[in-house]
């Protein structure tokens, strides 16, 4: 028998104040499998697919592209069961005619090139009739790929595809009078903005300090070991090493990973380390590491290489439009929860940078600079000996209502003693 279900957002599924629905991935009269995901809704952190229950037909679309939607709300309906075109196993009914819709011509007994212009087909599913009739597509020249060449949804898809890719130019901004050219703000760019703004003028009050670290012994034992983590499929970065130099740091300096409330403070013991990743012209994302305090340096390493790899995947298909995302992608809980974050600002070059706490309520956030080699003065047996080093600045942003100049000098000491006397 067939049953109406609804399909909504789920509770559980929102990360961030704002969620918005992207684009769907299905059209009203479009038959579904079990777990097939049927919309992307992206927040101000991370898109999520939410998929279908069961098989079925798309009924009905609550909720259209761009509008914004909240955890509870219904996206879309479906329809189950015998009635809506799907048989018991979740497969087309062939011949299942729904209740006015326009009708296709059928296909005639000759092979399935040749194009659809009669007013009925057997060989034409529902589903399939109504993609067709949606997107105005002329099935000559399509074999189908179904039993007695019949055309499957499938088939259609692959078409639509095939058409948008040779129709579709790259998007480029409106250009203006004067030559200038305007690009729109997408979700994300707006949440960075408004973040950055409300942490630095209405939050928390910043001071940054800046220290200089030698990563000589770093780079010896990286030089040593990035072969043998490789072989197990673990990349030996060296962002791996500023993850756990900043995990004995807060070890010395507790109140670092900490969470300022009105009336007191939230130190916690677990260290839940936010990896500052970016996407490009997309913005910026901050995936955690969650526990980071258990973790060896090869757990540091895998984790981080996940995490950071998912978060660009999924950025380069939703930016994509990918019809058929891999699921390779961050989930809502992967975004959650962080209680210290680290940029790594030095892999696209800069120097020194002071990072804004963006991630409120955290207390801090450490950023990193461009390794170069530089001439130290190094005391040798009591003589001043020049060497050549590999040295980065690393800087540390703070909430002042909760840490003061000498944690953050404490905290920075120990990160760079760490990294100096890496064995």
């Amino acid at each position: 028998m067939a049953e109406i279900i609804e399909i909504s957002f789920p509770e559980d599924q929102q990360e961030g104040t704002e969620a918005t629905v992207t684009r769907w991935l299905v059209a009203a009269g479009d038959a579904v499998a079990a777990h097939d995901p049927v919309v992307e809704i992206e927040t101000d952190k991370v898109v999520v697919e939410v998929a279908a229950p069961a098989a079925g037909i798309i009924a009905e679309i609550r909720i259209q592209q761009d509008e914004e939607v909240n955890p509870g709300d219904v996206l879309c309906t479906l329809n189950t069961g015998a009635e809506a075109g799907v048989d018991s196993t979740g497969k087309e009914e062939p011949g299942k005619e729904e209740p006015g819709k326009k009708e296709l011509a059928p296909v005639s007994d000759s092979p399935a090139t040749e194009q659809v212009t009669a007013t009925s087909d057997d060989r034409l599913s529902p589903a399939v009739r109504q993609r067709v009739l949606q997107h105005d597509l002329d099935l000559s020249g399509i074999a189908g790929s179904g039993r007695g060449g019949r055309i499957t949804l499938q088939d259609v898809e692959t078409l639509i595809s095939e058409r948008d890719s040779v129709q579709q130019q790259p998007a480029s901004p409106s250009v203006s009078a004067e030559g200038s050219e305007i690009i729109p703000h997408d979700k994300m760019r707006r949440r960075i903005a408004y973040n950055m703004v409300a942490s630095l003028m209405h939050t928390a009050p910043h001071v940054t300090a800046v220290f200089e670290a030698d990563l000589s012994a770093v780079m010896q034992h990286r030089a040593a070991n990035k072969e043998a983590f490789a072989s197990r499929g673990t990349p030996l970065t060296l962002t791996v090493y500023f993850v756990a130099a900043a995990i004995a740091a807060i070890r010395k300096v507790p109140r670092v990973n900490s969470r300022w409330f009105d009336d007191h403070l939230e130190i916690f013991h677990h260290i839940n380390m936010g990896i500052g990743t970016a996407l490009g012209d997309q913005g910026l994302i901050v995936p955690v590491l969650q526990n980071a305090q258990n973790m060896d340096l090869e757990g540091i390493a895998a984790g981080l290489a996940d995490l950071t790899s998912r978060a660009r995947n999924g950025a380069q298909e939703h930016r994509r439009g990918d019809a058929a995302p891999t699921g390779a992608r961050l989930r809502p809980e992967d975004v959650r929860g962080g209680t210290f974050t680290i940029s790594n600002h030095g892999v696209s070059g800069s120097l020194i940078a002071t990072p804004i706490i963006i991630n409120q309520p955290q207390s801090a956030i450490l950023g990193v600079g461009k390794i170069e080699k530089r001439i130290k003065i190094r005391e040798i047996d009591g003589e001043d000996v020049m060497a050549i080093r590999p040295m980065c600045y690393v800087s540390l942003t703070i909430d002042h209502r909760v840490i003061d100049g000498f944690q953050t000098n404490a905290f920075l000491t120990e990160l760079v003693n760490t990294l100096e006397n890496w064995s």
